[in-house]
């Protein structure tokens, strides 16, 4: 478990009973399931444009696949995917770590481990192998994101700011960068610049779950509750968007009792799709 350093205080412990504990799952978009790690922050991976009907069945398909041949790179970056989209984070990890030791110098598979670790809350170790994935003359702005990300997630702010402007110097405006930098804002106090970074972030992609859901838990956090609410069920059918918009209300109830109980340290993972 990874414990928040004390300077990020009350507000980081107010986010994460905000969002959810571990274990809360929050419904987007009807087909999709967001958990803590989906909503605060993006590792670089890009949102599909459709998701998979049963992720569990992908698992299945893949593992047939990786135990027929388990040095194959591409295939083990598949079922690493799966077997985090279905929760088995522990696992993924496992996978990606011996298939990266059987083919080294495979910069997307080192990528895809480094991920899978943070999601795991292995922060330290992600960041090293991700460091490790990442080619100064060949800069990659997913990469760049995605160490922001893990740096956030240590309290590292300032560190994590350098890297999300050179990956927006690559990639300008990236709505997942952005919305990864407001939510670094979030995290360190500062709530204007958080909301500020995410308008931006929405603007630009109005359509990501993650983005929407961000902006939405700063408005709330600042007393917006009403254009909160509209940015959450912006979209949906009437009913999704109601069932939002009540799930959204009842982690604003939680918010302050869940807070005072807390002993002031809080779990927290990152997301990547």
């Amino acid at each position: 478990m990874y414990r928040y350093p004390p300077k990020q205080g009350r507000l980081a412990r107010l986010v994460v009973a905000l969002l959810s504990s571990a274990t809360l799952a929050v419904s987007l978009c009807g087909c999709q399931t967001t958990a803590l790690s989906d909503v605060t922050g993006s590792l670089g991976d890009q949102p599909k444009a459709s998701q998979p009907a049963d992720p569990r069945r992908d698992v299945e398909v893949y593992r047939e696949r990786y135990r027929a041949n388990p040095k194959d790179p591409a295939i083990a970056l598949e079922y690493g995917k799966a077997l985090r989209a279905t929760g088995e984070k522990d696992q993924a990890v496992a996978v990606l770590e011996q298939a990266a030791i059987a083919n080294p110098g495979n910069k997307a598979l080192l990528a895809g481990y480094g991920r899978a670790l943070a999601d795991n809350g292995n922060f330290q170790q992600a960041f090293d192998v991700l460091r490790k994935a990442h080619s100064p003359d060949d800069p990659d702005w997913r990469i760049l994101s995605a160490q922001g990300a893990v740096l956030d997630q240590m309290g590292r702010f300032e560190e994590a700011r350098q890297y999300y402007a050179s990956a927006l110097k690559i990639r300008p405006d990236e709505p997942s960068v952005l919305s990864n930098l407001g939510l670094s804002y979030l995290l360190s106090k500062d709530l204007a610049k958080a909301e500020e970074t995410l308008r931006k972030a929405h603007s630009g992609d109005d359509k990501d779950p993650r983005v929407r859901m961000n902006l939405a838990v700063v408005l709330s956090l600042e007393g917006k509750q009403a254009e909160a609410e509209g940015i959450v069920k912006a979209g949906l059918p009437p009913d999704e968007a109601t069932a939002e918009v009540a799930e959204l209300k009842r982690l604003l109830t939680r918010k302050e009792a869940s807070s005072d109980r807390s002993d002031g340290h809080a779990s927290a993972r990152v997301h990547s799709n």
